[in-house]
């Protein structure tokens, strides 16, 4: 639809600061990648639009490291090491971190933890790096040095409008914003007009866990039932766990359509507006079934509603190679490995979880992720990591998760250092002095014996 327009008057816009690297998100990618950065030296910002970082972890209510583990070979193991392992020990020392547990047809492992805990220990990384957080800063703009260089993010926030000039850019908002302002091109949705379906997430408190026991395994079946018998739910495939104290559950039940029945997208203000409203509408409605169908959940409350929708897919910014559906289920290697990721394809579909996985006991369980998916097309001074990283539809559907996450946003924010020591493009990065240094770092690329087994729960 064609909107008036108004027009604004030309504008000079104060430069707040000048960084060797500018880190856009706050995230898993956006904390690993900041984290990298400033542990070489380089003086580096990270631009947050909320006032805590985490991303969908914190932002969203997910509550759950996904990707950190692998079903390898039967076995399950945590493979995504490195800067993960430092925000895993802080949760720890906090007692802010669940063992791992089963999930997904209890094929694959994730890891529940403390939402509060999860901001403070991310704090603590990132100052404990050198890095200096802007938070309430949202992104809106950017401009350039050159047809190949970025300049500066353009920022709003109660400050006012201000620009952040950098040499090298990270981009982990998980929209690819950035990317987008750049020019850099990109998809959205299966080509068919379809992505990924977002969740509302939220709390329950008040549990006697005496009661409700397996309860994660006894309410999907009781709303397969009750379905059955035609009382409506937003989806299959329940996701309602204990947290740290097993009085607390977590709950990811919800799908978040527009009323024509397609995913709210999470780039459009109205239907996001939109998604907001329909999000608590049925997360309520769930609760109160889960309530009244589940023993022990008989004085249980509300405690949070996450305070934004969970959006899974938005752009997939186009770089130097697509990580792809096959990639994930054949366990593909690549010789400029940067990372790993374990999480199977888990495809939020109309109604329903639609979940791929490698062939197990036979395959080893994680593909390897390579440094040419952090790497767009046309800029010279860009990285992308996270869920807006290169990668196709059906590939996004698994390496979105917060695991691969970490792993590229260290890389990412390791390789922004190399490119300014050896004065070349991300594409010209020394792939080999980058994996040297991401070994040594602690990170885990997929060479080798994997990492230590998990607790299974």
């Amino acid at each position: 639809m064609k909107r008036a327009q108004i027009d604004e008057p030309g504008r000079k816009t104060p430069i707040l600061g000048e960084y060797d690297v500018v880190v856009l998100g706050g995230g898993p990618a956006g904390i690993a990648a900041a984290a990298a950065a400033g542990r070489t030296g380089r003086s580096t910002v990270l631009i947050e639009r909320y006032g805590f970082l985490g991303g969908a972890g914190t932002a969203a209510g997910l509550s759950t490291f996904c990707g950190l583990h692998a079903n390898v070979h039967g076995e399950h193991k945590q493979v995504v090491h490195g800067l993960a392992d430092e925000i895993l020990g802080r949760l720890e020392k906090m007692g802010g971190l669940n063992a791992p547990h089963l999930s997904l047809a209890n094929k694959i492992t994730a890891q529940a933890y403390d939402i509060s805990a999860y901001k403070i220990a991310a704090d603590e990384l990132l100052t404990g790096s050198g890095v200096k957080v802007l938070f309430h800063a949202f992104g809106v703009g950017m401009a350039r040095r050159s047809e190949r260089e970025i300049d500066a993010v353009i920022i709003e926030s109660k400050s006012g409008r201000q620009a952040v000039r950098g040499r090298m850019f990270i981009e982990c908002s998980g929209d690819g914003d950035l990317a987008a302002w750049a020019g850099v091109p990109y998809e959205l949705g299966d080509g068919a007009g379809n992505m990924l379906y977002p969740t509302t997430m939220f709390r329950i408190i008040g549990v006697d866990p005496a009661r409700a026991g397996r309860a994660w395994e006894t309410i999907p079946k009781l709303m397969d039932e009750a379905a059955a018998k035609g009382r409506r739910f937003p989806r299959r495939g329940a996701l309602v766990r204990p947290q740290k104290n097993p009085i607390e559950w977590r709950a990811n039940v919800t799908q978040i359509k527009n009323p024509d029945g397609s995913a709210v997208s999470g780039i459009d203000v109205e239907q996001m507006s939109y998604g907001e409203i329909e999000g608590r509408r049925q997360c309520w409605d769930v609760f109160e079934f889960i309530k009244e169908a589940t023993p022990g959940f008989e004085n249980a409350y509300i405690v949070e509603i996450a305070p934004q929708i969970g959006i899974r897919e938005t752009r997939r910014v186009l770089g130097e190679y697509l990580l792809s559906e096959a990639d994930v289920l054949e366990c593909a290697s690549f010789a400029d490995a940067i990372g790993v990721n374990g999480w199977p394809v888990e495809a939020h579909v109309a109604g329903n979880v639609a979940l791929k996985f490698p062939p197990i006991p036979e395959s080893r369980g994680f593909n390897q992720l390579p440094y040419r998916m952090i790497v767009p097309q046309g800029i010279d001074n860009l990285f992308v990591a996270g869920r807006c990283a290169s990668m196709t539809h059906d590939g996004q559907s698994s390496a979105r998760v917060s695991g691969p996450c970490f792993a590229m946003g260290q890389a990412a924010g390791t390789a922004a250092h190399l490119a300014l020591k050896d004065g070349c493009a991300p594409r010209a990065v020394d792939v080999k002095a980058l994996q040297e240094r991401l070994e040594t770092d602690g990170a885990y690329l997929g060479f080798g014996t994997v990492g230590q087994t998990a607790v299974r729960v």
